[in-house]
C-alpha cells in the first residue's frame, strides 16, 4: 500500500545525508607528472606508496584519488546544501494503476538557485519500501512518459531532440524516451524508478552562465561533476521517502549521463548499485585509450563538462595520475556494471573491460570480489560478479535488453524486491 504524502515542504538534512567532496591539494602541473602508458595502480599513492590494507586504504588513498579527480579532470562541487522538497502531485493509478506516480520540486541555495523536478514512479503491489534506480534524462520528465499532466521543462533543451523547439520543449515530446527508460518493466519487477531533466542541475551546452553554476561562485567544476552533484540532491530526497527504500539505490546514466553517474556513486557510498551505461571517455573508458574518442576530442567538442586542468592532458594523457580504473575504485566495495553495445565503438568497450580489470586489485583487498571473466562476454550474456560487465548488439542508446541486465544486476547485489 502506498502511503499518500501531503502536499507539504519538508526540509531535508542533506548536509548530514552526503558526505562533502574531498579538498583539493596543490597537485604538480601535467608537464611535471610522469608519463606512464598503462592505467595507474589504484593502490599506489601519488608519491610511490602502496596502499597494503584496508584501513590504509580508507584513510589515505581513496581521499586522495579524490582530490586527484577533482584537481585535475571533474572539478570540485559544492558541499551538499539542505534541500527543501516539495511534493506536487501524487497519481496514485499510473501505469493503469499498477504504480503511483509522483513529483517532486527539491529547492537548494538561494530562492533563484534553479530547482530538481524529481519524478517517480513507485509499484503499488509490493511489500515494504521499494529499491529505486535513480537516474537523468536528456530532454525532460514528460519524454519519459506519456503523460499530459507532467509539466514541461522550462530551462533550455537540446535542439532538434524529442519535438524540441527553439531550445524548448513541446507537447509532442510526450513519451517520446518512454522506450528507454521502461517504467513499466522496472515496476513489474518491484523497483521504482525516479528521473530528472539533467538541464534542471546544468544545460547542456558550452558555458556556465545558467543551471546552478553561477549560484555556487568559486568551483571550478565542470558540467559532469554538476550533474553527479544533482543526483545527490535527489538521493537526499530518496532517503527520506518512506515509500522508498533509501538504503538500496542504483544510480543509472547513459552517455554522458552515464559519466556523472560513475562520479556520483564514486563520491557518494549512498549509491549501492552504479551502472554507467555506454559512458565513454570520461566514464567507464579508459583515458589512455587509442579507440573510440580521445581526451582531446571530447575537451575540444565539449569543453564545460571537465574543469580547466583536464584540457591540460589533451595531448598527454599519460600523464594524468589516474586513469577511470581509479574512479570506479572509490565505489569498493559496492556493485558496478559496465554496459556496452557491440557497435558502438567510440564508447570502447573492450576498454572498459580492461578498465574493470584494472579496478579488481582495489575490490581484492578489501575481500569484495572482481570481475569474474577473463574476456569479455558473448553478446546477450551478463556477468553479474561485484564488477559486472554485459555488451549486447546494436548501437549507442539505451532499451529493454540493456534494463534487463540492469534488473538482473540489482536482483543480486541489491536483493530482489520484497514480494516477487
Amino acid at each position: 500500500m502506498i502511503r499518500k504524502p501531503s502536499l507539504t515542504e519538508f526540509v531535508v538534512a542533506s548536509a548530514l545525508a552526503a558526505p562533502a567532496l574531498a579538498a583539493s591539494a596543490e597537485f604538480p602541473a601535467a608537464d611535471r607528472l610522469p608519463a606512464r602508458p598503462e592505467m595507474p595502480d589504484p593502490l599506489v599513492m601519488l608519491d610511490g606508496t602502496t596502499i597494503a590494507t584496508p584501513a590504509d586504504w580508507f584513510a589515505k588513498r581513496r581521499p586522495e584519488i579524490k582530490a586527484l579527480f577533482e584537481h585535475y579532470m571533474y572539478g570540485k562541487a559544492p558541499d551538499a546544501p539542505k534541500v527543501v522538497a516539495t511534493v506536487e502531485r501524487v497519481d496514485p493509478k499510473a501505469l493503469g494503476g499498477k504504480a503511483t506516480l509522483k513529483e517532486v520540486t527539491l529547492a537548494f541555495g538561494p530562492p533563484e538557485t534553479p530547482k530538481v523536478h524529481l519524478l517517480l514512479v513507485v509499484p503499488n503491489a509490493r511489500k515494504g519500501a521499494a529499491p529505486v534506480f535513480l537516474g537523468m534524462n536528456f530532454h525532460g520528465n514528460h519524454t519519459v512518459l506519456d503523460d499530459p499532466k507532467i509539466p514541461l521543462p522550462t530551462v533550455w533543451v537540446p535542439a532538434g531532440n524529442a519535438k524540441a523547439e527553439g531550445n524548448r520543449a513541446t507537447d509532442a515530446g510526450r513519451g517520446f524516451y518512454a522506450e528507454a527508460w521502461n517504467a513499466q518493466g522496472v515496476v513489474d519487477r518491484g523497483y521504482a524508478l525516479a528521473t530528472f531533466y539533467c538541464g534542471d542541475v546544468a544545460p547542456d551546452h558550452p558555458g556556465h552562465d545558467d543551471g546552478v553554476h553561477p549560484h555556487f561562485p568559486g568551483f571550478d567544476w565542470g558540467t559532469v561533476a554538476a550533474w553527479a552533484w544533482g543526483l545527490s540532491r535527489a538521493a537526499d530526497y530518496l532517503t527520506h521517502d518512506a515509500d522508498l527504500d533509501g538504503r538500496r539505490i542504483a544510480v543509472v546514466g547513459h552517455s554522458r549521463l552515464g559519466k556523472a553517474a560513475l562520479l556520483a556513486g564514486a563520491f557518494d557510498d549512498r549509491f549501492k548499485v552504479v551502472i554507467p551505461h555506454q559512458a565513454g571517455c570520461g566514464g567507464s573508458a579508459p583515458s589512455r585509450g587509442t579507440v573510440g574518442e580521445s581526451v582531446k576530442q571530447i575537451n575540444d567538442r565539449f569543453p564545460h563538462w571537465f574543469n580547466a586542468a583536464f584540457k591540460t592532458f589533451n595531448d598527454r594523457p599519460e600523464r594524468l595520475p589516474f586513469d577511470q580504473n581509479s574512479l570506479a575504485a572509490l565505489v569498493a566495495p559496492r556493485a558496478v556494471l559496465f554496459t556496452n553495445a557491440q557497435d558502438d565503438t567510440w564508447a570502447n568497450p573492450e576498454g572498459q573491460f580492461q578498465v574493470l580489470k584494472a579496478t579488481e586489485p582495489v575490490y581484492k583487498l578489501l575481500d569484495a570480489g572482481g570481475l569474474e571473466a577473463d574476456r569479455m562476454p558473448e553478446n546477450g550474456k551478463l556477468v553479474d560478479s561485484v564488477l559486472g560487465y554485459a555488451i549486447r548488439p546494436g548501437k549507442h542508446s539505451m532499451n529493454r535488453t540493456d534494463w534487463s541486465f540492469f534488473l538482473d544486476f540489482a536482483d543480486k547485489h541489491l536483493g530482489r524486491p520484497a514480494g516477487r
